[in-house]
């Protein structure tokens, strides 16, 4: 169990993966400048400054997320709540996304299917983990490829690559709406430790090799619930449900995600469209740090990620991917890609609400978001104490994890990102460029309790529902 001091730390890092992670090619640390105390001349230059910074790396305002018709939202929505979905109905999508804790689960690494609790309080009596962090959904709309290794994603042509291959049929892609977000709920039902169990279930019985028939299967489970079949062919009209696959599913917990999940409002929005007194002097002046530095490289666009992927120097623990001698290694994006020099790569994150979704990096390593901000500079340094368990952070994991730590500081640093080299921030910067991440935050995603529904169609117990009775809209 964590301490209550933690609750303030898990506002705000696994986004922050490749803050510092790439750039131009010297390493230098940005300007600091007098933020504190400005006159209002002084302030305005600073924020026209940061204006034509952030023109200058092509970053712009966040738009609306496509429409979703409110039928597919509601079934999405009942879809992403029900534990129908799991091999023994005992865990949901959301269960790892708990909207009390900005779609995130309050750990470093997630505990699947067969456990009890919700949160920090969640655990596996055979003291099972899911091998990576579980990422925030917010504006999930705005990202390219999906995973913390890019396994799905869509090409400049439009076309979806999947781990899944020619399982996913042609019929299934026509459905999909609304690009990689629509495919995304594919997996995570396949998933043994996530969602399907290795046994105690029909859906457990079948092989690996065959997701198509998983899907099928969960079909004939929500076909024998008459409330799942009519808001199937409400969201879809025209078509009845014996046509439909569960790319339908899929698609509507994707339309789910898009329409209540996308956030836009943020101070920093705020500053983006013309108001300079949005943000405070100091995270104006992060932002001067943020555009002026590497950080801008990396996390740049509306949604402030590049979309690529980037070895930061993090260590590794938990259960690991099967990579390495003793297979609890992950070798992130060289999985996909078979690259050995993209080993220990990982998706640059959005930074948007960052401040919310603690903790932070593919392994939740860190549980405080200036810490993770500042693990950017000189990160081999940090990650050789982090190793050598003299980090502070490194006793925010709980034990079961610290005595997982893997010994790969060479490994690790022979793939880190060459132009990490020689960054170096002040603790002043540090301060500075973390109050700009709250300046990304939409005061509207501080409470996401109306996401929840008080029941779903099947009539199992829903995790984070207020209680009470009432129809999946309530």
């Amino acid at each position: 169990m964590r301490t209550k001091a933690m609750i303030g730390a898990l506002a705000a890092s696994a986004t922050l993966i490749g803050l510092f992670g790439c750039g131009e090619e010297n390493a230098t640390a940005p300007e600091t400048g007098a933020a504190l105390e400005l006159s209002k001349s002084e302030r305005n230059a600073l924020a026209a400054e940061v204006r034509q910074l952030t023109a200058g790396r092509g970053i712009t305002a966040l738009g609306r997320p496509p429409r979703v018709r409110p039928t597919l939202v509601r079934l999405g929505r009942a879809l992403a709540f029900d534990k129908i979905l799991s091999g023994n109905r005992d865990i949901s999508c959301m269960t790892c996304h708990l909207a009390a804790l900005a779609t995130g689960d309050f750990r470093s690494l997630s505990i699947g299917q067969g456990a009890t609790g919700l949160g920090a309080t969640r655990v596996h009596p055979d003291g099972v983990f899911i091998p990576r962090n579980a990422p925030p959904l917010f504006n999930l709309f705005a990202l390219k490829p999906l995973f913390w290794d890019g396994r799905i994603f869509q090409d400049g042509a439009g076309t979806f690559h999947t781990p899944a291959g020619a399982a996913i049929t042609p019929a299934m892609h026509r459905v999909f709406e609304l690009g990689t977000i629509s495919i995304l709920p594919l997996f995570p039902v396949t998933n043994r430790e996530e969602m399907r169990a290795a046994s105690g279930n029909e859906l457990a019985l079948i092989s690996d090799d065959h997701p198509e028939q998983i899907w099928e299967a969960l079909m004939k489970r929500l076909g024998k619930i008459r409330e799942y079949r009519r808001m199937f062919e409400l969201a879809y009209p025209g078509q009845r449900f014996e046509q439909m696959t569960f790319a339908h599913g899929s698609n509507a917990i994707g339309g789910f995600f898009v329409d209540q999940l996308a956030f836009n409002n943020s101070p920093w929005d705020q500053f983006l469209a013309g108001n300079d007194r949005a943000m405070t002097t100091v995270q104006l002046q992060g932002a001067k740090n943020f555009m002026s530095a590497r950080c801008s490289i990396c996390h740049n666009g509306p949604a402030l990620t590049d979309n690529l992927f980037h070895n930061v120097a993090l260590a590794q623990f938990g259960p690991g991917k099967g990579d390495g001698a003793g297979g609890r290694d992950d070798f992130g994006r060289e999985r996909v890609t078979g690259i050995a020099a993209e080993r220990y790569a990982f998706r640059t994150p959005a930074l948007r609400n960052v401040e919310l979704t603690a903790p932070y990096g593919h392994d939740g390593a860190f549980f405080d978001l200036r810490a993770f901000v500042d693990h950017y500079s000189e990160s081999h340094l940090k990650l050789e104490k982090f190793l050598a368990l003299q980090d502070p952070n490194v006793n925010l994991l709980e034990p079961l994890l610290r005595n997982t730590l893997l010994p790969t500081l060479n490994e690790v640093l022979a793939t880190r990102d060459p132009l990490l080299t020689g960054v170096f921030f002040t603790p002043q910067v540090v301060d500075e460029v973390t109050e700009f991440m709250k300046a990304l935050t939409d005061p509207a995603a501080r409470n996401l309790q109306r996401i929840v529904p008080n029941r779903v169609p099947s009539g199992l117990p829903v995790d984070g529902a207020r209680g009470g009775s009432g129809d999946e809209d309530d």
